[in-house]
């Protein structure tokens, strides 16, 4: 009887050991793929700021050569070249931050899953 009993708690402990590994795996790949998607969504972020600026550098460019054509002096000190300037100023620090941003993510490591390991017990104590 004592036997059999061994056997038993060695097939518990084994079965235990699996699915503490299994939940561990699971933690782990669940952390990676949020950390996929945040970084993803920041870099959609990103490209879409880049499109931004891209425009307007050209809005910029077209409304400094109609300045010039029409003979105006001191392009640069036109209102509305320097509220482009400022637009432009805008979008390059929110790119910098979001690049700053996705760094941060790719560094993130796992929380420790000690308060997973805490529930388990309890969940397990409870009648079915």
């Amino acid at each position: 009887m004592e036997e059999h009993n061994t056997k038993h708690d060695k097939l518990k402990k084994t079965t235990e050991k699996f699915w503490d590994s299994t939940r561990k795996t699971l933690h782990a790949a669940t952390f990676q793929a949020n950390k996929y998607k945040r970084i993803v969504q920041k870099k959609i972020d990103l490209a879409s700021l880049h499109k931004k600026i891209s425009s307007t550098h050209g809005e910029l460019g077209k409304l400094i050569d109609d300045i010039r054509e029409s003979g105006a002096t001191d392009i640069l000190a036109k209102n509305e070249v320097q509220e482009l300037f400022q637009k432009l100023d805008t979008f390059k620090s929110e790119a910098a931050e979001l690049e700053q941003e996705i760094e941060a993510i790719k560094m993130e490591e796992p929380p420790p899953e000690e308060e997973a390991t805490e529930e388990s017990p309890e969940k397990t104590d409870q009648p079915k």
